[in-house]
């Protein structure tokens, strides 16, 4: 737009033009020849109105210049305001993008530590009601992407270094798979050593990939039908060293670089592994995470199957996600669930996991997977002492029965332990203090022991013997005086605690004959064996 200063001046000049236009109209108007029928009065009022129009137009376009140039300035404002919003977030990305690479960093460093050390967990002993004691060992996470092989320890007579089995590098070198397992069945006492060391055995086999495979193949035997998985010591050891050699497979191929890892794998070779889980698969579809408490053996195996050998590719995501509430309770979960790239489907399994009653499981999930603002931990522990407390509605309105009050505060006091369990490996005792919690559990614990005791203290008590040792027997008439008279056994020996005898399952080769007509028992612990979130389980690692 021009100056408005010319133009307003030009409109102010107008008026002088008008005059003279007056005087040269009255200067023609005197020497006109004939009568005009125009006036001036009429030229000057269309001129004044012109004029007026102009500056009425004028100081509208005026306005409108003042307040473009205010929108301008509000708008370059606004402009440079979001500018400066930008460039801090940008800035805080960048700090929060080296944070976790920083974290990143530590945690590959720490992994790289722990397998150097090849840490592992020691065998756990467990009684099993109807079982003799098997040795029970809770594998940790072997994971391909996630696991590398040091050679630490000394050469050994076979040539394989940190092996101290010569007849493991021997079996593996016969491709003897069959031999492989019965050498672990009997050196489960040294399960921990040897798990170890397969790893590096495999190194002698001519094909580990095909060893391990063959391996498999009695994982679920012809006699399956007429066997309880569950139940059967000798499957569920096979089952667990299937596992496990599946797992040290993984922890091989990690050492190599990708072309060994491909000439190891061949595509025969993933072939063959597909041909395992399209057999194993209709297999699951019967397995329920209830009744399987979220350690079930099958499912594990088929999914470290596909992160083993790299086949997950081909089986849908949405049904492998499925059976994750079925192994939710194994330590390797998490890392098989970014294997096999199912970590955008973890929302909708913890849900499950929640809407099951299984919060403990789903706070485990929820930390591995840095899922914690999505699924507060501390809530889902609440919520699972909640339902841990509710009773079971008695049969008339009223205070439930003390065998159902007793059942209820088992419950809780087994929910509490679960959750003091899980506070303090994930470290949450900040968020989630635990003494209130330990101050319930003694508070349990001791109502228990005294009901315990008031119901030993009600049971009739056998009568004690006289002063004199004689006891409340049947009269002997035909005794010799001179002979010492015995008190009666149950007359010597109260039996304060339980009405029948406890037998315990000793040695076979003594010498002493079996009392006829005694029941065996093996009592228990306390509490049992309980997984993170309470759910007891009872389980035999027998090869």
């Amino acid at each position: 737009m021009e100056d408005p200063d010319p133009v307003a001046s030009l409109i102010d000049s107008t008026t002088s033009k008008i005059q003279q236009l007056q005087k040269a109209f009255a200067e023609l108007e005197s020497h006109r020849a004939i009568t005009l029928n125009l006036k001036w009065k009429e030229l000057e009022a269309h001129f004044h109105g012109l004029e007026k129009s102009l500056k009425r137009r004028f100081h509208e376009l005026e306005d409108q210049e003042k307040e473009y140039e205010s929108k301008t300035v509000v708008t370059r404002e606004m402009l440079e305001k979001r500018e400066a919003v930008v460039i801090a977030k940008e800035q805080a990305s960048l700090e929060r993008l080296q944070e976790k690479r920083d974290a990143a960093i530590f945690a590959i460093s720490n992994a790289l530590e722990k397998n150097r050390k090849f840490s592992c967990l020691e065998p756990v002993v467990v009684s099993i009601e109807g079982q003799e004691m098997a040795s029970v060992v809770e594998e940790r996470p072997a994971v391909a992407a996630e696991c590398k092989i040091e050679n630490v320890s000394s050469p050994s007579e076979n040539g394989i270094p940190g092996v101290s089995y010569p007849d493991l590098v021997k079996l593996c070198e016969d491709m003897d798979s069959d031999g492989l397992h019965k050498f672990i069945s009997d050196n489960r006492k040294n399960l921990a050593t040897i798990r170890e060391e397969i790893p590096l055995a495999l190194k002698a086999a001519t094909n580990p990939a095909e060893l391990v495979l063959d391996s498999l193949k009695d994982f679920y035997p012809v006699e399956a039908s007429t066997l309880d998985g569950k139940k059967d010591a000798n499957l569920l050891g096979l089952r667990r060293t299937c596992i496990m050699l599946l797992e040290c497979l993984s922890i091989l191929l990690a050492s190599k670089d990708r072309c060994c890892v491909s000439e190891l794998i061949s595509e025969e070779i993933k072939e063959h592994a597909k041909a395992f889980a399209e057999q194993w698969k209709p297999r699951l579809v019967d397995l329920n995470a209830d009744t399987s408490n979220g350690n079930s053996l099958e499912a594990h195996a088929f999914l470290q199957l596909l992160a083993t050998f790299n086949i997950s590719f081909d089986f849908d995501p949405e049904e492998l996600s499925k059976l994750i509430p079925l192994v939710s309770r194994r330590r390797q979960t998490a890392d098989l669930c970014r294997f096999l790239g199912l970590t955008e489907k973890m929302p909708g399994v913890i849900e499950v996991l929640i809407n099951s009653g299984r919060q403990i499981d789903a706070v485990n999930l929820a930390i591995a997977l840095e899922l914690t603002e999505q699924f507060s931990p501390v809530s889902l522990l609440k919520s699972y002492l909640k339902d841990a407390k509710k009773a079971s509605s008695p049969a008339k309105p009223g205070s439930p029965s003390p065998t159902v009050q007793d059942e209820v505060n088992e419950r809780e006091l087994t929910a509490l332990k679960a959750v003091i369990k899980s506070i303090e490996e994930h470290k949450l005792e900040e968020q989630y203090p635990v003494d209130p919690l330990q101050k319930r559990v003694l508070l349990l614990e001791k109502v228990k022991a005294d009901k315990k005791w008031a119901n030993e203290a009600t049971k009739p008590q056998p009568k004690r013997p006289r002063a004199n040792g004689a006891g409340y027997g049947p009269r002997v008439t035909n005794m010799a005086t001179d002979k010492t008279i015995y008190a009666r056994v149950t007359d010597r020996y109260s039996q304060y605690m339980h009405d029948r005898p406890y037998i315990y399952a000793g040695p076979t080769d003594n010498h002493a004959p079996p009392l006829l007509g005694s029941a065996a028992y093996c009592l228990s612990p306390a509490h049992g064996n309980f997984f993170g979130n309470g759910y007891q389980y009872q389980a035999a690692y027998l090869h």
